[in-house]
């Protein structure tokens, strides 16, 4: 299987991609095709919008790439999403796309336009402790669809997003059609009261509450200075209630290497 992976925020460090491409190596059953893009720098961007949407463009209209990775999150996806899924070549729909955090405002266009895509470990993860294991997964459910990389609760139509980027997709042109599909949320960086403030914007949207249920990932939530009064499941369980919306417990992705994969439509 041939993997293109491309960098529609902040650049891929060499030495990850080192890593990956040996590990893919390894594996036999894949070939990983990093975009020089990948190593561009502009500021925060790996490289100008242009050269990132152009990039994107590239790999989607290649015939023999069958699925496209994100190289990392950062911030810098919602900036070419719109364009990029403007105008999709017809090669593009038999391809599959894996990424999450700020990659998530792609995976909602390309969602919206008809493509397959998930939620899942990037090639950066492989940075992190146990992050072979996060790639390997990544791996698994591209080349040959494994069930165990999976997050196991998922039973049916699903969403997986950072709770930012979420929040900030609602109301656009991106927006995600929530009706009737479980929504994993996760957060990064944020403090408690952030979080709440989150909530009460997702859980207010009229497209919201139409989705089946809530579950929360992993937050990983900085110390403010001063304790907000209760944790980030407390916060989303009180808001869900407020809303309506089922809480559906617990779910296993978040920025770390247990992250699994959740598809957004049938592999």
């Amino acid at each position: 299987m041939r993997i293109a992976v491309v960098a529609p925020s902040c650049p891929l460090k060499r030495e990850a991609a080192e890593a990956v491409l040996a590990l893919a190596g390894a594996r036999g059953d894949c070939e990983l095709l990093i975009h020089p893009q990948c190593f561009s720098s502009d500021g925060h961007f790996a490289g100008p919008d242009a050269e990132r949407l152009a990039a994107l463009q590239e790999v989607m209209a290649d015939p023999v790439v069958e699925a496209v990775w994100f190289a990392r999150g950062g911030y810098g996806s919602n900036r070419i999403a719109a364009a990029a899924t403007a105008k999709l070549p017809v090669a593009v729909r038999d391809k599959l796309f894996l990424g999450y955090s700020d990659g998530g405002f792609l995976l909602a266009a390309l969602h919206r336009a008809g493509c397959r895509v998930a939620h899942g470990p990037m090639p950066q993860d492989i940075a992190r402790d146990g992050g072979e294991a996060a790639v390997g997964r990544a791996l698994d459910w591209l080349v040959r669809g494994d069930a165990a990389a999976v997050e196991a609760g998922v039973t049916g139509p699903a969403f997986a997003f950072n709770l930012t980027v979420l929040s900030c997709l609602l109301g656009t042109g991106l927006e995600p059609d929530f009706a009737g599909r479980e929504l994993l949320v996760e957060e990064l960086d944020e403090q408690h009261y952030r979080i709440d403030r989150l909530m009460f914007h997702l859980t207010g949207a009229a497209a919201v509450r139409g989705c089946r249920g809530i579950r929360l990932g992993r937050c990983y939530v900085p110390e403010n200075d001063r304790p907000f009064g209760s944790d980030e499941e407390a916060i989303v369980r009180d808001w869900c209630g407020r809303s309506g919306i089922p809480f559906l417990g617990r779910a296993d992705i978040g920025h770390d290497a247990a992250n699994k994969v959740v598809p957004f439509s049938a592999r």
